[in-house]
């Protein structure tokens, strides 16, 4: 996501994350600042990154309520809020930000077959740090085990399950 957000050239690019090692990987991805919410109050950092004005445009892509309710808090008025996740769970906001106080432009995405040709592009053109991004390579009898650690997003960030044992790197 991080690369993809860089090709739109913004004048700073922010990622935040809980695990400070996918936060190096954001740098890799063209992240300019990185923040871990367990370190650092991402919003009050933002504000006073833009002089109290928020940010243009926050993609959520966690997946977790938190992020939700960060990115509202963050958003400047009239700025443009994009839903990318999958959640596990409802997810509740006040809606009185999102009309009332900041008259938000809200966007749901998710994968369209659109973006598979720039995906292709990116990483033909070695604009996507992919050796950093694949974590795991496991065998397809192991797939659970993929999941599993998808999942719980502790110590991997994208999981290749191979048709063969002999293919695992």
């Amino acid at each position: 996501m991080v690369c993809a957000a860089r090709l739109k050239n913004p004048k700073i690019l922010i990622a935040v994350d809980f695990f400070d090692w996918k936060l190096d990987i954001a740098k890799k991805c063209g992240a300019d600042l990185v923040l871990n919410p367990s370190k650092v109050d991402v919003v009050a950092e933002v504000m006073k990154l833009t002089d109290g004005y928020g940010c243009d445009r926050y993609i959520e892509c966690a997946g977790h309520p938190s992020s939700v309710t960060q990115g509202l808090l963050c958003i400047r008025k009239l700025g443009t809020f994009v839903e990318f996740s999958v959640f596990g769970h409802d997810t509740t906001v006040d809606w009185t930000i999102i009309g009332d106080q900041k008259e938000l432009d809200i966007h749901g995405a998710h994968l369209s077959p659109h973006c598979y040709p720039i995906a292709i592009d990116m990483l033909d053109k070695k604009q996507v740090p992919v050796k950093d991004i694949i974590t795991h390579y496991l065998p397809l009898d192991k797939w659970k085990e993929g999941f599993d650690r998808v999942i719980s997003g502790k110590d991997s960030i994208k999981v290749v399950l191979l048709p063969s044992s002999d293919e695992v790197k």
